[in-house]
């Protein structure tokens, strides 16, 4: 096992023992405990299945310390999972959401694209031909916004709450980085942020979170969760 993944282990252990009442920001629903590891075997057959190889990071992780369960805000998703309210539920490729994991992901810069969002005018509420044609147009815009094509070659890793999502790319540019997904307060898509960082590997995501929640239970303070 890589150094990385005995400490990571370490961590959480530590955290398991110290944060006992789960003050720690999401840690009342993971309670720090990862779900079991993958098989080799399994996580190949996934690969095999959408075309692509996972970065080693997360496969490692998958390999050695779990398949999801305790990270950053609400937990990390088991492989091919997301949100659902308040469960979770598998995702298939171009299910509206998820988009193809072998394209690769589009973006190398933040991207949010507001052109072509109509603007409602107040005056003209009640007006039901106008509204009408509003919604039209919203609904075309909302559909072109939201299209899985613009995550194309990325999966969901977790989610902040309030529909905003992390998603780790595995194909293309970006390959390996954590983007943030927060178009539901329509800011777009975007690197995550850690400091100076310009980009944020997989590890470099999850054990800010762990060093986060450790700092903030060795001085008795309540964790905000991860910073982005």
């Amino acid at each position: 096992m890589q150094p990385a993944f005995s400490a990571i282990l370490g961590e959480l252990r530590e955290l398991q023992q110290s944060d006992l009442t789960f003050q720690t920001f999401g840690s009342k629903e993971h309670k720090f405990q990862t779900h079991s590891v993958l098989a080799e075997g399994t996580v190949s057959d996934f690969e095999e299945l959408h075309r692509v190889r996972l970065p080693l990071e997360y496969r490692g992780f998958l390999l050695s310390i779990g398949n999801g369960g305790a990270g950053p805000y609400h937990g990390v998703f088991k492989l091919g999972e997301i949100d659902d309210g308040f469960n979770y539920k598998a995702w298939r490729e171009n299910d509206g959401f998820v988009g193809v994991l072998s394209e690769p992901f589009a973006h190398t810069r933040p991207w949010n694209d507001l052109s072509g969002m109509p603007a409602f005018d107040d005056s003209r509420a009640g007006d039901g031909e106008w509204e009408d044609e509003y919604w039209r147009r919203w609904d075309a815009w909302d559909a072109c916004y939201w299209s899985s094509a613009n995550v194309n070659g990325a999966i969901p890793i977790g989610h902040h709450g309030c529909a905003i999502r992390d998603w780790l790319i595995v194909t293309g540019p970006e390959a390996g980085n954590v983007w943030t997904d927060s178009r539901s307060d329509l800011r777009g898509l975007f690197p995550a942020q850690q400091q100076d960082k310009g980009r944020v590997t997989f590890l470099q995501w999850y054990r800010s979170w762990l060093h986060d929640a450790l700092r903030a239970v060795r001085d008795g303070s309540a964790s905000p969760g991860y910073r982005n």
